[in-house]
């Protein structure tokens, strides 16, 4: 093989490979099944602090971010083609299920009708409310996704608490709200 094309051919692999690192220590291995490497937080949000959110949810009702103070809410933007977005959709369901303390929104973040996203929902239920985003006008509060999955977590005063690039599980959303729960907010 020409040296001038291993060279750079090389050089990109070994981007790639670099880019593929967790930024932090993965989990300790248990015996029954791998764990998937931990979110990778978004760099600072340059959003307001205490964001807003108005949206009208697929089953015509009004979620209000405002309305969910009190509770822990997990804000998800996902999309049908996002394999990692289709792995939290259970996980998520059965979270919002089992705390009282926290409420879902999925943030549908991709070009598709109300009756195409309906017909993949009745195959991927999701049990909390799922809302259409336009993807050329994000909510104003929030960052543009640059990918998908992206959640942040808001606290029951309305601040965000922690915001995950990538995927992120349930047990690593316990742990954020555990740890956010401990840290008293920020003076001023």
């Amino acid at each position: 093989m020409n040296i001038l094309f291993r060279l750079p051919a090389l050089l990109a692999l070994a981007l790639a490979l670099a880019a593929c690192q967790p930024a932090a220590e993965p989990p300790a291995a248990d015996d029954s099944a791998a764990a998937p490497a931990p979110a990778a937080p978004a760099a600072p949000a340059e959003s307001p602090t205490h964001p807003t959110l108005v949206v009208e949810t697929l089953d015509h009702g009004r979620f209000d971010l405002a309305e969910k103070r009190g509770s822990w809410v997990v804000v998800n933007f996902w999309a049908t083609w996002c394999k990692p977005c289709l792995k939290e959709i259970p996980d998520f369901s059965a979270f919002d299920a089992a705390r009282e303390d926290v409420q879902v929104i999925g943030l549908a973040y991709e070009e598709i009708e109300p009756a195409a996203m309906r017909e993949f929902l009745a195959k991927h239920p999701a049990g909390y409310p799922i809302a259409l985003l336009d993807v050329y006008s994000p909510p104003a509060d929030f960052e543009t996704p640059r990918g998908l999955p992206m959640t942040y977590l808001i606290a029951p005063n309305g601040q965000v608490a922690k915001k995950f690039l990538g995927p992120v599980t349930s047990q690593e959303l316990a742990a954020a709200i555990t740890e956010a729960a401990l840290t008293p907010p920020p003076a001023g």
